[in-house]
C-alpha cells in the first residue's frame, strides 16, 4: 500500500480532495483504502500544478465527510 495523503475537502460535487504528496503517481479509476484497508472510493479526476496536484476521489461509503482530515491510501 502507499500512502496517498490525508483528506482536506469535502466538495459540492460530493468528493473528496487529496493534495497528492510526493513520488506518487495514482491512475483514473484506481481504489482508494483508508487506514483499516477498507475501500473508501475511487480516482475520479486529477487536477491542479504538476509540481503539486490534486486528486478527486468518489466516494462508495454512505458517510464520506467523516473522512475529512484522515489519510488514504492506494494499492
Amino acid at each position: 500500500m502507499k500512502r496517498l495523503s490525508k483528506i482536506i475537502h469535502f466538495s459540492k460535487s460530493r468528493n473528496l480532495i487529496v493534495k497528492l504528496e510526493d513520488n506518487i503517481c495514482p491512475k483514473l479509476g484506481q481504489i482508494v483504502y483508508d487506514s483499516k484497508l477498507r475501500e473508501v472510493g475511487r480516482i475520479h479526476d486529477i487536477f491542479g500544478p504538476t509540481s503539486k496536484p490534486y486528486v478527486s476521489i468518489t466516494p462508495t461509503i454512505p458517510d464520506p465527510e467523516s473522512l475529512v482530515g484522515r489519510i488514504v491510501y492506494i494499492d
